[in-house]
């Protein structure tokens, strides 16, 4: 059994790792009893710590907010990722947070171990932030979604699309994506009943957030599912192509916000990308220097009959 101090550590960690925890869940992972487990909330509660109880069978614990931020709990790898992340938050794409990132870098590196605050610095060192180029994101409308995606509560929002109309959207939020330099949120439409993605930097809030929902199975992967959407779906030209070459030819290739590729076989992947123009789209497949076989759009290949009958001129002419 842990010592009072070292018990009152682990509880918090627990209480910080997930939303809710039942009494018998926190003295089973404790090896102490319910008994033991409320004392130490009560502790906890004496030194700051907001935790909110719930009575009954379907009750439990929750730390929740207080009027001040409390201590937290981070392993060795949780304090480096945050570590890392401040030092690169002034050359992302929120909005707002290059200053405040400064600062709490500051707190937490006086607080690291020499050995951590070493590892950060390394790594720092030899990483090269790229320049974003894509939209910035309010860093409240940000934490505003993210918190709907943790807290299972409906969004509303007016929403302006790639083609410049405006919708009133009601919607489950699930995941928030980086993508292509973008920030988009992956969530089930209630009123279309169906899954779709929204550009974060297009959506304007509609407060206060909704009811909880009951979660959904996830239709994809969050990330594999957004970049199929905004490679091929939001534009005019949605394209299948099958190249005759192995997935793992092409690894050299950085597919962000270009397309999607799948294994096919051993000796071919499959290619799904958009574009709003049949040149560009034509342009594209051919830089990619390998044998192809188009399988949408049909009109694509017409296309391509034209763009090979005016390189073959062009050819015979330089010659």
């Amino acid at each position: 059994m842990l010592e009072t101090s070292a018990r009152l550590l682990r509880l918090l960690s627990l209480l910080q790792s997930r939303r809710d925890w039942t009494g018998p869940e926190l003295a089973d992972r404790l090896d102490v009893t319910a008994r033991t487990v409320r004392r130490d909330v009560e502790r906890l509660r004496a030194l700051g710590y907001p935790v909110h109880a719930a009575p009954g069978t379907a009750g439990g614990y929750r730390l929740g907010a207080g009027a001040a931020l409390p201590p937290l709990l981070l392993d060795d790898e949780e304090a480096v990722a945050v570590a890392l992340c401040l030092r690169t938050g002034a050359g992302g794409t929120v909005e707002g947070i290059e200053e405040t990132s400064v600062r709490a870098l500051a707190k937490l590196e006086q607080v690291l171990p020499s050995r951590l605050r070493h590892r950060v610095q390394s790594m720092q060192a030899v990483t090269v932030q790229p320049r974003s180029h894509g939209p910035i994101v309010n860093q409240q409308l940000l934490t505003l979604v993210g918190a709907a995606c943790r807290d299972r509560e409906q969004l509303r929002f007016d929403y302006l699309d790639h083609g410049g109309s405006a919708s009133r959207r009601t919607v489950e939020p699930y995941r928030l994506v980086h993508h292509g330099h973008r920030w988009y949120l992956l969530a089930y439409d209630v009123d279309r009943t169906d899954w779709r993605t929204f550009r974060v930097d297009r959506i304007e809030p509609k407060p206060p957030t909704g009811p909880r929902f009951t979660p959904r199975e996830l239709p994809d992967d969050a990330a594999a599912y957004v970049a199929k959407g905004v490679t091929s779906r939001a534009y005019r030209y949605q394209a299948v192509i099958l190249l005759h070459t192995s997935a793992a030819t092409l690894a050299e290739y950085d597919w962000t916000g270009f397309g999607t590729v799948t294994v096919h076989d051993d000796l071919s992947c499959e290619l799904r990308t958009g574009f709003e123009s049949l040149e560009a789209l034509a342009m594209y497949v051919g830089m990619l220097g390998v044998e192809f076989e188009v399988k949408e759009p049909p009109e694509l290949a017409d296309h391509l009959r034209t763009v090979a009958a005016r390189l073959a001129r062009a050819a015979d002419a330089a010659g």
